[in-house]
Formats: structure tokens, C-alpha cells, sequence
């Protein structure tokens, strides 16, 4: 059976206090907040989704804030790095937009390509980068508006125990193509327009640890529930142990952890972050699934009231 994804689904983040979370990426960022919900594992805990103006697939980046959370470590057996992509000539824009919010940036040049590199402020490490491929986003927030916008992921750089175990299973299993060797790092590419460049750092990390400021999982992407049926079936065929379809409300997952520590998950594209609530509302009301609903009133009691608002600076 011959799969290839067309890339990046989502990106789940652990951090820190929940406001300082929607403040950074909707009010530094201008990213949407298009859905917020509670950790289906942990419901006293929020799941707070962000990407552009409808959360297509490629676009979205999503947490779990936990207030005091001891900060993790990143290393190996974690995406090391998510890559943001905006527009050409966007850079400059985005370099000034994060120097106005005290971000301490800094450049690097990989395969060709310059990249803002900055953190969350709970150390999550992220990148910017220009690109002419990808949809704009059509989202506007304060002096964000489309010609800069973030459009989604350009990709992201994985830190693995097992470099070339990992690109096999990159090229092989999720039918990337290999590009290149720069030095430290291998580049894979698919074939959508988002989420679609992945380089592996071939150079020894330290074991990561989980804490705030580090990615849980990538997701990538299936195109419908038959193609997840059909992915579940082509990884354990290759070796991997992938879970029982589970119902995230928003799109069906499978999770296999790869050989260099990594935790993958397959996502579907449908149905979707309008499926409980329409466009223009989304992300401005809890929304939980239906075997939670009775536990609402007390949900509501555990978690911190969040909002969508500017911040000095904007």
C-alpha cells in the first residue's frame, strides 16, 4: 500500500498560565482562537486550539495550558522546533511586530532559507520563515492583516534518538520526499502547501523531559475517515503500534510512537471546528463533548476564565 500524507495536521504544546497563552498568539501572533474546549484526558484542564480564520488542517497549533507547570526540557524524542510560514517579504515585519513585544529574535539560515527564531513565553521554541506557497490567512488582528499573516505551518524540526530510523519512517511510511542533506540536518517534504517541510537534526539531544514549553505530538494529516482506516493499517503493517481510532470531537486520531522517541498522530481533515459552533463564533464559548456536558457547571468552576484581548504593545 502506497501512503503519502500531505503533511502537517496540528502540533499539541504543553505550557504554562492559560492567559499568557491566548495573549501571545492571538495578541502577538494574530493567530484565531478557533476553539476552546478542555482536555479530554483531564478535564479540569483547558484544550485551547489556534490557527487561521476557520482552523483548516496546516494551520492549527494547540495546548494545554496547566498555571504553575514545571517547565520541561526539550530534546530528543520531541519536535524540537514549529515553524510558522507568512508571506515573502514578511520577515521584516515579523522581526519588528515581535522586537515591539520584547521577543529577543535571532536569524539562521538553513537549506537556503532565512528563519526568525524566537520562544513562547514558556519556552516553547518557534520559528518564522517566508514562503510564496499556502493559502493567506484571512484573518486580521490589529496590524496583522493578510499580506503578513501567518498562513500555518511551514513545518517542523524534529529532535530524535534515532535520526535515520526516523527519515525512513519520514520517507518510507509517510511518503515524504527526502530533499536534502545540509550539514546537521536532513529535509523531507510533502506534497500539500502547509505543514510541509520537516528536518530531522542529526546531531545527539539530550532526552527530553514533558513540562510547559514542549511539544506533546505532531499530527499529520489523512484526507477523510477512510484514508485514517487506511493509515492505521499501513502502520502497523510497517512495524509501529498504532492505537485504536480515537473520537476527538473535531477530527479522528490514531498515536504510534516512532523509534527515535517521537509520539506521531494521525488526524483526519473533517469534520472540522464548525461542527459545534458556527464560523463567526468560533472560539468564544466552552465547548465540550457530549459525554461531559452533565459535568459543565463543574468543569466551569475548575477552570480559569480565559479571553481574547490586546496587550500593551498591539
Amino acid at each position: 500500500m502506497k501512503k503519502a500524507t500531505a503533511g502537517i495536521h496540528h502540533i499539541t504544546a504543553i505550557v504554562g498560565d492559560p492567559q499568557e497563552n491566548v495573549d501571545f498568539y492571538t495578541s502577538v501572533l494574530g493567530l484565531r482562537l478557533i476553539k476552546k474546549t478542555v482536555n479530554f484526558d483531564d478535564p479540569g484542564t483547558y484544550h485551547l486550539y489556534f490557527g487561521n480564520e476557520g482552523g483548516q488542517p496546516g494551520t492549527i497549533m494547540t495546548f494545554f495550558p496547566w498555571a504553575g507547570a514545571p517547565r520541561g526540557r526539550i530534546g530528543a524524542g520531541q519536535v524540537g522546533v514549529t515553524t510558522f510560514v507568512v508571506p515573502q517579504y514578511a520577515l521584516n515585519f515579523w522581526e519588528k511586530r515581535l522586537l515591539k513585544f520584547n521577543v529577543s529574535v535571532k536569524r539562521e539560515t538553513r537549506f537556503g532559507e532565512e528563519f526568525l527564531q524566537f520562544e513562547d513565553p514558556h519556552g516553547l521554541h518557534l520559528e518564522i520563515v517566508a514562503r510564496e506557497e499556502g493559502p493567506k490567512s484571512e484573518w486580521e488582528f490589529d496590524s496583522v492583516t493578510p499580506d503578513v499573516a501567518i498562513k500555518g505551518f511551514g513545518g517542523a524540526g524534529l529532535l530524535t534518538a534515532a535520526p535515520y530510523k526516523t527519515a525512513d519512517l519520514l520517507e518510507n511510511v509517510m511518503g515524504m520526499e527526502k530533499v536534502g542533506q545540509e550539514e546537521n540536518y536532513l529535509r523531507f517534504r510533502s506534497h500539500g502547501d502547509l505543514g510541509n517541510v520537516i528536518d530531522i537534526q542529526l546531531k545527539a539531544s539530550p532526552r527530553g523531559e514533558m513540562g510547559a514549553g514542549t511539544v506533546h505530538h505532531i499530527a499529520f494529516r489523512a484526507k477523510d475517515f477512510d484514508d485514517h482506516k487506511e493509515w492505521q493499517k499501513h502502520v502497523a503493517e510497517n512495524g509501529y503500534f498504532p492505537t485504536d481510532v480515537k473520537d476527538r470531537d473535531y477530527f479522528h486520531a490514531i498515536y504510534f510512537r516512532e523509534h527515535g522517541g517521537l509520539l506521531f498522530e494521525i488526524a483526519t481533515d473533517p469534520p472540522g471546528f464548525t461542527r459545534d459552533e458556527p464560523f463567526e463564533a468560533l472560539g468564544k464559548n466552552l465547548k465540550l463533548p457530549k459525554w461531559l456536558e452533565t459535568y459543565r457547571s463543574r468543569i466551569e468552576d475548575v477552570l480559569t476564565p480565559i479571553t481574547v484581548r490586546g496587550i500593551q504593545g498591539s
